[in-house]
């Protein structure tokens, strides 16, 4: 996976055992039903788009790449909240979409 923020690897330094409790449950949520990686992470970019949470789009656009998604069903992904996030969340999602799967292709 892409190298984590800078904010992330301190607090995975600082705070190791919450760090693993952390990355334990996200194992055992992905585990614990029938979707595929890719449906999960395309799922969880359409949540990160909604919340408006701009890292989370990036990494989950990363996450979605190296899951075997294209930039179609990202972009679709992020497109089908238009009526339910609004038009200017929509956009500012894809705009970070696009960034992510820029810096993915360097």
């Amino acid at each position: 996976m892409s190298t984590l923020p800078r904010q992330y690897r301190q607090f995975q330094e600082d705070y190791a055992g919450v760090w693993q409790a952390y990355q334990n449950l996200g194992a055992a949520t992905a585990q614990s039903g029938p979707l595929e990686d890719k449906v999960r992470e395309l799922i969880k970019l359409g949540m990160s788009a909604a919340s408006n949470q701009e890292s989370a789009v990036h990494s989950h656009t990363h996450r979605a790449l190296e899951t075997g998604a294209t930039w179609q069903e990202i972009e679709h992904t992020i497109i089908l909240g238009i009526t339910t996030i609004g038009f200017p969340r929509t956009m500012a999602a894809l705009s970070w979409a696009k960034a992510a799967i820029e810096k993915h292709s360097q």
